[in-house]
């Protein structure tokens, strides 16, 4: 299955509190961090949520 890098790119600090637990769930903590997660539903829907403080790229 394919892979993303999501990165941070915005600080959650001001957010509502559902964003920033979202931001945590995806593993993401201090600014410029990255994770490399499997490409489905769920991690879409997370991404979507706060699209606005990520940034998303494919993994090869």
């Amino acid at each position: 299955m394919a892979q993303i890098k999501i990165t941070l790119t915005k600080s959650p600090i001001g957010r509502i509190p559902s964003q920033r637990k979202t931001v945590v769930a995806l593993g993401l903590g201090k600014l410029n961090s990255s994770v490399i997660k499997e490409d489905n539903a769920a991690v879409r829907g997370m991404i979507t949520a706060v699209s606005h403080l990520v940034t998303v790229e494919e993994v090869k």
